[in-house]
């Protein structure tokens, strides 16, 4: 997803994109450890660089609502 399409998903959305990408890290985890996973170690890459950016807009999200209520 582009960062301008994640800005127009809502709170909920937001939260649920998260969880599922930590839960796919999760799982490449879990396959490399078990050694299922033989080829497509780029998708560590990849997931915990939109892992990043979910958390960036979430933080930004938090932050912008705290100075609005103060």
């Amino acid at each position: 997803m582009k960062n301008a399409d994640l800005r127009k998903l809502s709170d909920e959305e937001l939260a649920q994109e998260i969880a599922d990408t930590k839960r796919e890290l999760f799982d490449l985890r879990f396959k490399k450890a078990t050694r299922q996973l033989e080829t497509g170690f780029h998708q560590f890459k990849h997931n915990r660089r939109k892992l990043a950016q979910l958390m960036t807009l979430e933080t930004e999200r938090k932050t912008a609502n705290a100075a609005k209520e103060a």
